[in-house]
C-alpha cells in the first residue's frame, strides 16, 4: 500500500533510457506543447495505453454476445466522446488508433493557447499557474487538467484578473492567430468499388506496318542482285568546223596541182 502521505506514481516510465528517436520525439512534443518535462509526456502515455489496453479485451470478450462486454464498451466510447477525445460514430477500433497527440490537446494548457487567450504555450503555462484561467467562474492552476467538450467552450480569465483589460500588455492582441497543434486528420480514401470510372480517352494508334511477304522479298533480292542494263550512248551533234579564209583556200588548191604532177611524172616513168 506504501505511505498515506505520498502517492502512487500516475505514470510509467520508458522501458530503455538511451533510446535515441523516442528521445527526439519527446522533446519536439516538449516544444510543440509547452510543456515541463518528460514526465508529462509520459502520464499521457499511460492514460492512452489504459484506454487501449480496455479496448483490447472488449474486442476479445464481444464476440461471446455478453451484454455486460457491450455495456463496458459503450461506456469507454461514450466516455471519450465526453473528453472529446473521439467522435460519437467511433467504435473500438478507433480507441486503437489513437496516439499521445491526442490526449495532449485536451489539456488546459493547449486548449488555452488554442483559444486565444496567450501568445504561446509556454505563456498559457505561465497565466494558469498564475491563477489568470477560469473554467466557468472556478479557478484552475493545473495546466494538465484535462477538459471536457461541455467545458471547453467555459475557458477565459478570471473575473478579478488584470488581463481582462484590452490595453494590458501580456494580453493577444486582437489580430493573432494561433497555429493549430492538433494533428490534421486525413480524409479516409475511398473503396476501390466506389471510385467513378474514369473516361477512357481512346488512342488513336498508328497504322501497323505490313511485313513484306517472302515472295515480295525474293523480288527484291533477285532486282538488287540484276546486272545493270548497258545504257546506248547518245549521238552527239557535229561540231561546225570554222569558215577557212582566201589565202588557205588558195594554199591548199595549190598543194593538190603539185600533188597530181607528181602522179603524172611517176606514171610517165
Amino acid at each position: 500500500m506504501g505511505k498515506p502521505k505520498f502517492s502512487r506514481k500516475k505514470y510509467e516510465t520508458p522501458s530503455h533510457p538511451w533510446q535515441e528517436d523516442r528521445i527526439k520525439a519527446e522533446n519536439e512534443l516538449i516544444k510543440k506543447y509547452g510543456l515541463k518535462n518528460k514526465r508529462e509526456i509520459w502520464k499521457a502515455k499511460t492514460v492512452l495505453k489504459n484506454y487501449r489496453g480496455q479496448a483490447r479485451e472488449l474486442m476479445a470478450k464481444i464476440r461471446g454476445g455478453d451484454p455486460q462486454t457491450k455495456k463496458e464498451s459503450d461506456q469507454l466510447l461514450m466516455h471519450l466522446n465526453k473528453m472529446n477525445i473521439l467522435p460519437p460514430t467511433s467504435n473500438l477500433d478507433d480507441v486503437l488508433a489513437l496516439d499521445t497527440e491526442s490526449i495532449l490537446s485536451r489539456r488546459l494548457q493547449t486548449l488555452t493557447y488554442l483559444k486565444g487567450l496567450a501568445n504561446t504555450p509556454h505563456q498559457a503555462r505561465q497565466l494558469i499557474s498564475h491563477g489568470h484561467i477560469s473554467i466557468g467562474t472556478r479557478k484552475v492552476t493545473v495546466p494538465g487538467y484535462m477538459v471536457t467538450k461541455d467545458e471547453e467552450g467555459e475557458i477565459g480569465y478570471i473575473a478579478d484578473s488584470p488581463l481582462n483589460d484590452v490595453m494590458h500588455p501580456a494580453r493577444p492582441h486582437t489580430d493573432f492567430k494561433t497555429v493549430p497543434v492538433k494533428k490534421e486528420l486525413k480524409e479516409p480514401e475511398k473503396p476501390k468499388e466506389e471510385k467513378e470510372p474514369k473516361e477512357k480517352v481512346e488512342e488513336v494508334k498508328p497504322e501497323a506496318v505490313k511485313e513484306p511477304t517472302k515472295t515480295e522479298e525474293k523480288k527484291t533480292v533477285e532486282k538488287t542482285s540484276a546486272k545493270p542494263q548497258k545504257t546506248e550512248p547518245v549521238n552527239e551533234p557535229m561540231k561546225e568546223e570554222p569558215e577557212k579564209t582566201e589565202d588557205e583556200k588558195t594554199k591548199e588548191e595549190k598543194s593538190k596541182g603539185k600533188d597530181k604532177s607528181e602522179d603524172t611524172k611517176g606514171g610517165g616513168e
